[in-house]
């Protein structure tokens, strides 16, 4: 057995999990999730956790376990806490709009790039170069702030471009002249 896929997760107050044959359903103040347990595995829920088990023994089986308890974990805390992404625009006349549901945004291209946001996705811009991506869906929410990152990554001479608020970019040293 898996030791991640050991531990039970635990079910906040106000959410509710309902475990149908292969499909996970989780519900709570943030909104709906739902999942389909790949093949050797099977969840049950009892006194507010919810259990993942195994029926194979081989180590894809193993692992399988670990990443399905993993999965429900998420979802469990998507709809309770929800997920978060900052990303900042450095760059002169880099900037970002949000307008209903596209993302406008100035990167130095001869044109704008919109950037449509998915419908349970909620996207932030402060001051101009400040996003924030909020969402009960973990996977989507890191999906949606890598392709506005993918727009324009940072690049290590100037440092211009989309980049994560906690990332480090290795600047180059350029061309000198002698």
């Amino acid at each position: 057995m898996s030791r991640i896929g050991k531990k039970p997760v635990e079910i906040p107050p106000k959410v509710k999990v309902a475990v149908e044959g292969r499909h996970v359903l989780v519900e709570g103040p943030k909104g709906k999730l739902d999942l389909d347990l790949p093949d050797p595995i099977d969840a049950a829920v009892a006194n507010n956790r919810v259990s993942v088990t195994s029926r194979g023994e081989g180590a894809e089986a193993k692992a399988r376990h670990g990443l399905a308890r993993s999965l429900i974990h998420n979802m469990v805390r998507g709809v309770t806490d929800g997920f978060q992404k900052k990303l900042e625009i450095q760059g002169v006349g880099f900037k970002a709009v949000v307008q209903g549901k596209i993302l406008n945004l100035s990167l130095g291209f001869s044109h704008p790039i919109l950037f449509q946001i998915p419908p349970d996705i909620k996207v932030q811009v402060t001051e101009n170069t400040q996003i924030q991506i909020d969402g009960a869906n973990k996977q989507k929410v890191g999906e949606v702030a890598a392709s506005i990152r993918r727009f324009y990554p940072p690049e290590p001479y100037k440092g211009k471009g989309v980049r994560y608020v906690d990332e480090k970019v290795r600047r180059k040293e350029g061309k000198t002249v002698q």
